[in-house]
């Protein structure tokens, strides 16, 4: 599996960033200035991973994602995601 995501405290912060993704903003641009993962300067990639690495919920809702695709906000015990799909 390959993916980027952004990661933040707040449900509201997710929110806001699905807005900004939605006006156009670039994905990387967004995890860049907004991440809290070490992924952020490299625009939240992740790279590649197997099934069973990542936590259940961010697993299941990334393998809903076709390609390209964008999640809507991810809870996890990290704090709230939105995940790109490679």
């Amino acid at each position: 599996l390959k993916a980027k995501h952004i990661l933040v405290e707040q449900e509201f912060e997710a929110k806001d960033l699905l807005r900004k993704l939605a006006e156009g903003k670039p994905f990387e641009e967004l995890a860049r200035d907004f991440s809290l993962c070490g992924s952020a300067e490299d625009g939240g990639d992740l790279g590649e991973f197997s099934r069973g690495q990542m936590v259940a919920s961010f697993e299941q809702a990334l393998l809903k994602l076709k390609p390209g695709e964008i999640s809507g906000v991810v809870k996890t015990q990290f704090g709230y995601h939105l995940i790109k799909r490679l």
